[in-house]
C-alpha cells in the first residue's frame, strides 16, 4: 500500500497565537496544542501535546524584540526536530532584527544573518517569511526561503480606494524600488523622500525628489517603528501641495509614542498588517489581516504546488 503524506499540524507562539488561529482556520485546520511551562526566574519550556512524528509542521511566530518570540521560536523549532517531524517550516511573518543585515560601521553584528543561521540550526528546513527589510537576507539561509509581499494585499485595496491623481512615494531612499514597484502596479507618478539621521529612530534633515502638488499621495515602506519617517513625510507632502497623504507599512511596531505622532499629524490613515499584534487602537490605523495568503502559501507548500502566483512585485 503506497505511504499516504498525512495533513500537516499547525502551531504558534504565543505573541502570534491570534494570528496563528486565524491562519489555521483559513487552511482549514485546527491549532495544534502547545504547552508552555514557566520557571520562576523567566525561563519557560514548550511542550509539543500531540504526536508530531513524521509529519510537516508550521510553526508560526514573528522574531520581532523582545528577544522572547526569537527564543520560542528556537525552542519550538528543536522541540519539534527531536520529536521526529518530518518537515519543519518556521513561518515568520516579521523577520525580527532585519535592520542589522550589515555591517554600517565598525565593530556591530550583523544580526539577520545571525538569526538566519540559529533558525537553521534549531532545525527549521524551510522559512516562510513577508517583506523583509532587505530582499537579500533570503541568501542568510540555506534552507528554502518562501519571500511573500503585502503587496498582494496592498494593491487591491489601493485599486478600490479609486484615487484620481495619484502618486506612490518612499520615505527614504532604500524604499525607491519598492514604492517604483507598485507605482508600475499602478500606473501612478512616483515621488521618493532623502533623509539624514542623527542617530537610530532620530531624523535631522528631510527633502522630497518629485512633485505632488495636487496629488493624492501613498507613501509605501515595509515596516513602521517610531512613525517619525512617516509623519515627518507626510507632513511635508501636505505642505508642498499634496491633497491627501496615506501609509501603507507591512508591520506595524508602532513602538514609542508613534500612535500619538500619528494621531497629530496629516496623515489620513495608515494601513498595516496583522503580522505583529497591534497594541492600539486608533482611528487612524487599518488592519489588512495576511491570514489567508500565508494559509494559501502554507497549502501550496505543502502539496508542492506553485506559488508564483502570490508575487505581485
Amino acid at each position: 500500500m503506497p505511504y499516504q503524506v498525512p495533513e500537516p499540524k499547525i502551531f504558534a507562539c504565543t505573541q502570534s497565537m491570534e494570528l496563528g488561529q486565524k491562519i489555521a482556520k483559513a487552511y482549514g485546520a485546527d491549532l495544534g496544542n502547545v504547552l508552555f511551562s514557566h520557571f520562576s526566574d523567566g525561563e519557560f519550556q514548550p511542550s509539543f501535546e500531540e504526536s508530531i512524528r513524521g509529519t510537516r509542521i508550521f510553526i508560526i511566530g514573528s522574531t520581532n524584540p523582545s528577544s522572547e518570540n526569537l527564543m520560542e521560536m528556537l525552542l519550538m523549532l528543536d522541540a519539534a526536530k527531536r520529536a521526529s517531524a518530518r518537515h519543519i517550516t518556521a513561518v515568520i511573518p516579521y523577520y525580527g532584527w532585519a535592520r542589522q543585515d550589515r555591517k554600517d560601521k565598525p565593530r556591530v553584528p550583523i544580526a539577520a544573518k545571525l538569526i538566519a543561521k540559529m533558525l537553521e540550526t534549531a532545525g527549521a528546513t524551510r522559512i516562510i517569511t513577508m517583506d523583509l527589510h532587505a530582499d537579500q537576507i533570503q541568501g542568510f539561509f540555506e534552507k528554502p526561503v518562501d519571500h511573500l509581499f503585502a503587496s498582494t494585499l496592498f494593491l487591491p485595496y489601493l485599486r478600490d480606494l479609486n484615487l484620481d491623481n495619484l502618486t506612490i512615494a518612499s520615505p527614504d531612499m532604500g524604499g525607491s524600488k519598492r514604492a517604483y514597484a507598485y507605482s508600475r502596479n499602478l500606473a501612478s507618478d512616483v515621488v521618493i523622500c532623502y533623509k539624514q539621521r542623527a542617530k537610530a529612530n532620530i531624523i535631522s534633515h528631510m527633502e522630497l525628489i518629485g512633485d505632488v502638488t495636487d496629488k493624492n499621495v501613498v507613501l509605501v515602506d515595509d515596516m513602521v517603528d517610531t512613525a517619525g519617517t512617516l509623519t515627518r513625510a507626510a507632513d511635508l507632502m501636505m505642505e508642498r501641495g499634496a491633497k491627501s497623504v496615506r501609509a501603507i507599512c507591512t508591520h506595524g511596531l508602532l513602538s514609542g509614542d508613534a500612535y500619538e505622532k500619528i494621531e497629530n499629524s496629516k496623515l489620513l490613515e495608515l494601513i498595516v498588517t496583522d503580522s505583529i499584534p497591534i497594541k492600539k487602537v486608533s482611528d487612524k490605523v487599518k488592519v489588512i489581516s495576511c491570514a489567508e495568503l500565508f494559509a494559501d502559501v502554507m497549502h501550496r507548500v505543502h502539496h508542492n504546488t506553485s506559488i508564483a502566483s502570490k508575487f505581485l512585485m
